[in-house]
């Protein structure tokens, strides 16, 4: 999983090079784990994020070298910029792997119910277009929140990944949000995290 920390702010010199060297070690393996996945959008998903994590890992190992004085020489905004595009684009991918599941979960959860749906009273005269559409918002919500409320590791995971995506979206100037709400959103994620490492069947599996 991504660091915790800004991936556009290279962290204290006293971190060691060789935890860095085993994230992007983890994140390629993570790659090749993510190849064998069964189904279509989950796999390309999540071989692409982690693809994308191996670069921000790099990125952030280069930021670290320049940080300890290693190599002055390098460009520090550059590579801020890279790291944050590569960080944002594994999070976008991550949280469309997620949309998918959360789609069908829903289609799942239709089809349970379909039988009790048809059991319901055809709608009363004069009801409007208005009426309607309210209905049909009402019922997304709750089929959503029912989905979600079945699969705690898919709302986990979903959760985390929109907390994470603030900070490089912000960096990056495509959604500028105040220092507050970010700080906010890694205190949620960091949160899910330990709530992942707590509880390993918490984890969003591979399908």
């Amino acid at each position: 999983m991504p660091s915790s920390a800004s991936p556009t702010r290279p962290r204290a010199g006293t971190d060691s090079s060789g935890f860095r060297l085993g994230n992007v070690v983890h994140a390629i393996q993570a790659t090749q784990q993510s190849i064998h996945a069964t189904a279509l959008v989950p796999r390309l998903c999540l071989t692409l994020a982690n693809l994308n994590r191996v670069v921000y890992f790099i990125c952030d190992t280069i930021l670290w070298v320049r940080s300890v004085g290693l190599a002055s020489h390098v460009n520090k905004e550059k590579w801020r910029m890279w790291a944050a595009r590569h960080y944002c684009c594994s999070l976008l991918l991550s949280l469309a792997r997620d949309l998918y599941e959360i789609s069908l979960q829903m289609k799942q959860a239709t089809r349970d119910g379909a039988e009790r749906e048809k059991s319901l009273p055809q709608d009363p005269p004069g009801y409007s277009v208005a009426d309607e559409e309210t209905e049909w918002l009402q019922s997304f919500l709750l089929l959503l929140f029912r989905s979600l409320r079945k699969h705690p590791p898919l709302l986990l995971d979903t959760v985390k990944n929109f907390c994470d995506i603030l900070n490089p979206l912000d960096q990056l100037g495509i959604y500028k949000s105040n220092p507050g709400i970010i700080g906010l959103g890694g205190l949620v994620s960091s949160l899910a995290g330990i709530i992942i490492v707590a509880y390993p069947h918490m984890k969003l599996k591979m399908q």
